[in-house]
């Protein structure tokens, strides 16, 4: 088993590192202070391909593996988690819209998504359905209007990234009876009459994008807008999920290593009683197991990624484990980091409260890190998992 990344991931790496090094790190403690989205930085990432890094090729995406991509959202982050788990969830939209819409609809709007030109979000949560995706009430009817049909959606759906700030959206809706089977999914313009936005949230991190809540009232939807078929939206979106946990988990892993970064540099010129605290073996301690647990949890997410990759049967389940044990180590390591820088940890000066701030929310988002343990628990429970999942 090789480890080493190909010279291609090292390029990918590479040139991810340079971006942020130059566009977001130097940045994202104005843009958190002020809740700026940056529009403008977000779409130069098109240039370097970073908006369609797993997209269909066939429409000018990268067709990256999994694990490639998580590469490149680790290097972002590390730059600046916000606007990099933003990029993340477009990149998921990109790659919908690419796999499963008609080919009239992914090749008007996939190459714009993929250049920039065109930002996008995802509409799954709603005010009573988050992690019980399956019944959601946003509802979407078809009507007849010549030869050409079309949906008319109403509902509400909440915590959307981007939300009043993008163009295309992805929309799962009732079309059938109750449950996951009833579900589909929708291309919508984001500018539709009938679409209203709600406040910006006020939030604990992430406050470099903004989310808001969207309510559609009698928006006329193409028929041609369908993903797939009628009642796939929920299998689409559990697809999606799996690689929506792996961004994430990756994004928080690349926090971890700059804020571990951070942390070196303050205790090796942090001096008390005389020399540097990084001299002092309880810190020399806390600095060996925050690498160790940045380690353990890329390489878990990397583990992942090549399971979805290789269309492991287990795929789901590996995500649910690296999702839930990349943000939570991740996590502690930010903590841990502000930790080691005192009161100084603790001023927006520094960029320890930030990342801390901008972590926690990865332990809820793409499913709570409960929900992550009885997906996970649920699979150990049937016969004979345990043996292939070792």
């Amino acid at each position: 088993m090789d480890f080493a990344l190909t010279d291609d991931q090292l390029a990918y790496q590479k040139m991810a590192r340079q971006f942020a090094q130059k566009e977001l790190k130097p940045n994202a403690a104005e843009w958190d202070r002020n809740s700026h989205f940056p529009v403008d930085v977000i779409k130069k990432t098109g240039e370097l391909g970073f908006l369609g890094l797993y997209t269909n090729p066939d429409y000018d995406g990268l067709g990256l593996p999994r694990l490639d991509s998580a590469i490149v959202f680790e290097e972002l982050a590390w730059g600046d988690t916000a606007i990099a788990a933003y990029i993340s969830i477009h990149n998921m939209v990109a790659w919908m819209i690419g796999e499963y819409a008609k080919d009239e609809v992914r090749s008007d709007i996939v190459p714009k998504l993929v250049s920039g030109e065109l930002l996008a979000s995802y509409c799954l949560t709603e005010p009573n359905a988050g992690s019980d995706a399956g019944s959601l009430t946003t509802k979407a009817v078809k009507e007849d209007d010549g030869d050409e049909g079309y949906y008319i959606l109403n509902g509400e759906k909440t915590f959307i990234s981007g939300a009043g700030s993008t163009d295309i959206l992805v929309v799962m809706a009732r079309t059938g009876d109750a449950g996951a089977k009833g579900v589909s999914a929708f291309v919508v313009d984001a500018h539709s009459d009938g679409i209203s936005y709600g406040k910006n949230e006020q939030k604990m991190g992430w406050k470099a994008q903004p989310t808001r809540t969207i309510h559609f009232k009698d928006v006329k939807v193409p028929a041609k807008n369908l993903l797939g078929s009628e009642g796939e939206g929920f299998k689409f979106a559990m697809k999606g999920l799996d690689g929506g946990r792996i961004n994430i988990g990756i994004c928080a892993v690349g926090t971890a290593q700059a804020a571990l970064e951070t942390a070196l540099t303050y205790v090796q010129e942090r001096k008390q009683f005389g020399s540097a605290i990084s001299k002092l073996q309880s810190v020399q301690f806390k600095l060996a197991d925050m690498l160790t647990q940045t380690i353990a949890a890329r390489q878990m997410i990397y583990l992942a990624a090549n399971k979805v990759d290789n269309k492991d049967v287990h795929a789901t389940t590996y995500c649910a484990m690296a999702k839930r044990m990349a943000t939570e180590l991740s996590f502690d390591v930010a903590n841990q980091a502000l930790q080691l820088h005192g009161g100084y940890g603790y001023l927006n000066e520094y960029p320890l409260e930030r990342h801390v701030r901008d972590l926690r929310v990865h332990q809820i988002l793409e499913g709570t890190n409960e929900i992550m343990q009885v997906i996970v628990s649920r699979k150990m429970l049937s016969e004979g998992a345990l043996d292939s999942l070792r």
